[in-house]
């Protein structure tokens, strides 16, 4: 987790996202990227249709936002003794990306280039071009995504839950966090007894190809209680304490989670602490 991309949004979750950041940059010594992410809304509708402010205001204005993006970003992290990157700058630091087209695809697109992508978590408030920019990142990036809580936790990676549900995508997003668990001071790798889950390895094959790889990880097992899946695995994670879940990411299609509901959907709106998601 040598590289992180961090897309700017003008939300009041921007400030436990960065905090998040920090706390991995500094854990791995990485170089972080930050740019501002604009929603793919024509700009003509947003100006003359829904406000009638006129094209001109609305570019300045824009501007504006996106400056103050920029100030906001590059002071949080020189806040936190992480410096620019410059020719043979020691990690971790920092550096801007001018010119961001504007579009929620440019996450998943850009993303191709680093190790994670960290972004806010969704919830069920969120904008629908908060989570297409969410989904654009773990579909089309072919990168591993953390979702940063509404409130920072004081420590990140140390003590890792992964959630074994026998899927491919549970065994990609594993492998994705190799960097993090090697690190960690506790792995757990929980099963749910009764919820969703695929056909594959148990719970004890992963714990012995951690054990193989020098990552000392035990087993947890819940019952699910009259809750669902995603439940009982943000129950059991706070349980334990961790500050970091390791999720796969629609094992279940998203049409079938929109209507059904399911594990990565009750997770991405509420969990309250960081989530490492890939599909």
């Amino acid at each position: 987790m040598k590289t992180l991309l961090v897309p700017l949004q003008n939300i009041s979750m921007m400030t436990s996202t960065l905090d998040v950041v920090v706390g991995l940059a500094q854990r791995c010594g990485a170089y972080v990227e930050g740019f501002p992410l604009r929603f793919g809304v024509p700009p003509y509708l947003v100006a003359e249709l829904s406000t009638g402010i006129p094209m001109e205001s609305y570019q300045a204005q824009s501007e504006v936002e996106l400056n103050d993006m920029r100030n906001f970003f590059e002071a949080f992290m020189l806040k936190h003794d992480i410096p620019r990157a410059s020719a043979g700058s020691e990690r971790p630091c920092f550096g801007w990306l001018e010119g961001a087209p504007v579009g929620e695809d440019f996450v998943g697109s850009h993303g191709r280039a680093f190790d994670l992508i960290v972004m806010a978590r969704s919830d069920a408030d969120a904008a629908g071009p908060h989570r297409r920019a969410i989904e654009s990142a773990l579909f089309e990036s072919g990168k591993p995504v953390l979702l940063a809580p509404l409130n920072a936790p004081r420590s990140i990676a140390t003590n890792i839950m992964i959630h074994w549900n026998g899927s491919t995508e549970q065994a990609r997003a594993n492998a994705f966090a190799m960097p993090l668990l090697r690190r960690a001071e506790r792995v757990s790798v929980l099963t749910v007894v009764g919820g969703q889950g695929v056909p594959g390895p148990s719970a004890d094959r992963i714990v012995q190809q951690l054990r193989y790889n020098d990552i000392a990880a035990d087993v947890t097992r819940v019952e699910l209680d009259n809750r669902d899946t995603g439940e009982a695995v943000l129950d059991a994670a706070r349980a334990q304490g961790c500050d970091l879940l390791i999720k796969g990411a629609f094992t279940r299609t998203r049409l079938r989670q929109m209507i059904f509901g399911g594990a990565t959907s009750h997770i991405m709106d509420h969990a309250d602490l960081p989530v490492l998601m890939a599909h």
